[in-house]
């Protein structure tokens, strides 16, 4: 007979297989979170509409009034 072993794995096992399922699970999330996190480029997102660009350009002085109207016409 071996030292401390009765043929039953008992609760041990159980609780064993779950922290390994949790392990695995975590390590996964973890890559795939990296990932994510590696390739997502900011700016991606939403961008500003043209035409709020354009009027925050005219407001600037960047573009004439008659550039503003052009651009306004071309986008509606």
């Amino acid at each position: 007979m071996m030292w401390g072993y009765d043929g039953n794995w008992g609760w041990g096992m159980l609780f064993g297989g779950m922290w390994m399922l949790l392990f695995w699970a975590g390590l996964i999330l973890l890559v795939v979170w990296a990932i994510n996190r590696l390739t997502h480029h900011p700016g991606t997102g939403t961008a500003e509409p043209p035409l709020d660009i354009a009027k925050r350009r005219l407001a600037a002085g960047e573009i004439t009034p008659e550039q503003f109207e052009e651009i306004r016409k071309r986008l509606t």
